[in-house]
């Protein structure tokens, strides 16, 4: 069997008939994780009793006759934000290096009783403050496609572990582009669903009004295949939806003729990368091929998205991160002469340069004197954005913009240029400012064979649309870009 080709659905089938075990797929993975990983660094943690353990139950479950879960066997990465009891749980900072959690985040706890195999945690930007996965406190993320790149970020490690076959799926989260970043710049598939979709409770947050959890698969069936066991009301999250869960998985390949397709012409200006371009706009065709209308649209106050982005995250990242002082988790540094003092050296020791940089700059637009001059302002233009995008909804079924200005970035090409590195979401953050569903389907290659996606943005709670059109895109642009198959370019 050739465990590399693996989907969602092809890996439970082939459990469910018996063509292999959960535990031959958990040996097999962590055979290609030890003998590839090292020079990728997708993971941080891996969960090795915990997956045998699952896979064993599984075996028995089988060998009796018993019926199977949902995703039966299907070994799966996790964000290292995500809480996972008795596991190292770190958001790829050294404030938390040596914190084991002692509860499981709803959705890690969601797909395990679906039957999922957790392998092990996933690296990324630490606190998911990052677009390249460089911001990691223990080692960088190297795109699988040429390891001289980056995977994009902060779920750079979820994105890459999926790219690089070393995990069947994966879940990360996404709080301005955080999924389908990463997605694009390593050719799978990532979805962010509706703010309140998927519960929050046991992440790790970052910025609690834009944090999103999604999935990450080599298929759009995939990530609808995992979505449906993650999504749904949980009432240890206040900011969970009580909205049914339709059957995601049977929209998947679905028509979609008759579909209005908006092409917002504040996307395709200055910025944007030819090839990308070129790319998106042969997306685009293959949906008016399929019977979409495509319609140009406006969405007036993008100009503003990337400044109102980051004067509310970094105020609630200011917030939200308050709590590592060393106190009651995590490192606390020594020889402090008194308490102010350890407070101070704990959260130098252990916080990264571009934390440090969120917290001053949330704090900055929280104090008094700037508070109505900068965060209560940007919430005024947060509330534009999202009537943009209720507008342009009343004119289309969905929205479909490129994910990325460019192809993945070299290595250290804009750590020294941090506004450099925040354009490089200028497409994704509007989603999360509006909380609506948007996913990342690859769409073809530059000419140096680095992939590129397209980004699909639906209505509330409307990811069925998503998932039809992405499809779409997906069968017309099989075989262009995807999930590594060949050997990868090493930069040298």
């Amino acid at each position: 069997m050739n465990f590399g080709s693996l989907t969602v659905d092809s890996a439970r089938t082939s459990v469910l008939e018996k063509q292999t075990t959960a535990t031959s797929l958990v040996e097999a993975f962590y055979q290609k994780i030890e003998a590839e990983d090292g020079a990728i660094g997708a993971y941080l943690t891996l969960c090795r009793e915990r997956a045998y353990q699952q896979a064993a139950y599984l075996d028995a479950l089988a060998d009796k006759g018993d019926s199977l879960p949902f995703l039966a066997g299907v070994p799966i990465a996790v964000k290292d934000v995500f809480a996972t009891k008795n596991v190292r749980t770190t958001a790829g900072s050294k404030a938390l290096a040596n914190f084991v959690s002692p509860y499981d985040a709803t959705v890690v706890q969601r797909l395990e009783a679906a039957g999922a195999i957790i392998l092990g945690k996933a690296n990324c930007d630490e606190f998911a403050m990052g677009s390249s996965n460089e911001n990691s406190g223990f080692h960088p993320v190297r795109n699988p496609h040429d390891r001289s790149r980056v995977p994009g970020g902060s779920s750079g490690g979820s994105a890459a572990s999926v790219a690089a076959g070393t995990a069947i799926a994966s879940i990360g989260s996404d709080t301005g582009g955080s999924i389908r970043q990463p997605a694009a710049f390593c050719g799978v598939v990532g979805l962010k669903p509706t703010y309140g979709r998927v519960s929050r409770y046991g992440l790790i947050a970052f910025a609690s009004s834009l944090d999103h959890v999604g999935p990450f698969g080599k298929t759009v069936k995939d990530v609808a295949l995992m979505l449906q066991c993650m999504a749904g009301h949980d009432s240890l999250d206040s900011t969970s939806a009580d909205v049914p869960v339709p059957d995601y998985n049977s929209y998947v390949g679905q028509p979609v003729i008759g579909m209005k397709i908006g092409v917002p012409r504040e996307y395709f200006g200055d910025g944007l990368d030819s090839e990308v371009r070129a790319a998106v706009e042969t997306a685009i065709a293959e949906l008016e091929k399929a019977g979409c209308e495509t319609l140009p649209i406006s969405l007036p106050h993008t100009a503003y998205a990337i400044p109102t982005y980051y004067v509310v995250a970094t105020a609630e990242a200011s917030s939200n991160l308050a709590r590592y002082d060393g106190v009651r988790y995590g490192v606390r540094a020594g020889d402090a002469g008194g308490l102010a003092e350890m407070y101070r050296r704990t959260r130098d020791k252990g916080l990264g340069t571009e934390v440090k940089r969120r917290i001053m700059l949330g704090t900055y637009a929280l104090s008094a004197g700037y508070y109505d001059a900068y965060y209560l302002k940007a919430q005024r233009v947060r509330s534009l954005l999202a009537q943009d995008f209720s507008r342009a909804f009343e004119m289309v079924d969905a929205i479909v913009t490129p994910t990325t200005p460019t192809a993945a970035f070299k290595l250290g090409e804009k750590t020294d240029d941090p506004l450099a590195m925040y354009l490089a979401d200028i497409y994704t953050v509007t989603a999360n400012l509006a909380g609506i569903p948007g996913i990342s389907v690859p769409c073809g290659k530059t000419r140096q064979g680095l992939p590129v996606g397209v980004q699909i943005l639906g209505k509330y709670f409307d990811e069925p649309t998503v998932l039809r059109l992405a499809h779409v895109v997906e069968h017309a642009m099989s075989g262009v870009a995807g999930p590594l198959l060949a050997s990868p370019n090493d930069g040298s």
